[in-house]
């Protein structure tokens, strides 16, 4: 395994450490979570550079890398909502559509087209992390919770317009033609 897939690995495990570090009260538990998730992202942003670099991308990495930042950006949002920090709606609108962009992608893949990352879509994962930042920021008392609330307003717009850009290219993929790049 290379050392970009051993990032996403471990991205993919801090998944329960982030969760776990905002679930349980102990004196500064919402600023070692948010420090953690900080972390565990910024592999996101190392991995794919040392893959291309080294020339040994891998089809692990292109499988687990979207599903990493997915779980990670996820639980969090969906932790903070405990935290009183984000309204539940936004975060389940931003969770629908990523389920349902995970069914095209997965519908596409037993047609034997595989859906690359849009730029729109690489913008919306920053935009939702960006927003779990800020509201585990929020959590600490940094902040008050309405800039986590106006961070997670942006990132739900950035998804939803990237779910329908995904959408648009979906009948050409789904009868096996690749996606116009943006």
């Amino acid at each position: 395994m290379s050392f970009a897939d051993q990032l996403t690995v471990a991205r993919a495990a801090a998944v329960p450490v982030v969760v776990a570090l905002f679930a349980i009260p102990f004196h500064g538990h919402n600023y070692w979570g948010t420090g953690v998730f900080c972390a565990a992202m910024a592999t996101d942003w190392f991995d794919g550079r040392i893959a291309r670099r080294s020339g040994r991308t891998s089809s692990l990495g292109s499988l687990l890398d979207p599903v990493a930042d997915k779980a990670l950006v996820m639980a969090t949002l969906i932790v903070l909502i405990d935290q009183g920090v984000f309204p539940a709606w936004m975060v389940a609108a931003i969770v629908a559509r990523e389920l349902l962009i995970s069914g095209l992608r997965q519908a596409a893949i037993e047609r034997g087209v595989v859906i690359a990352a849009r730029d729109l879509g690489k913008l919306k994962t920053w935009a939702q992390a960006i927003a779990a930042g800020v509201g585990g920021l929020a959590a600490a008392g940094v902040w008050g919770t309405r800039a986590a609330w106006w961070a997670l307003f942006v990132a739900l717009l950035l998804t939803w317009i990237s779910g329908l850009d995904y959408a648009r290219a979906a009948p050409r993929v789904l009868r096996g033609r690749p996606a116009a790049t943006p």
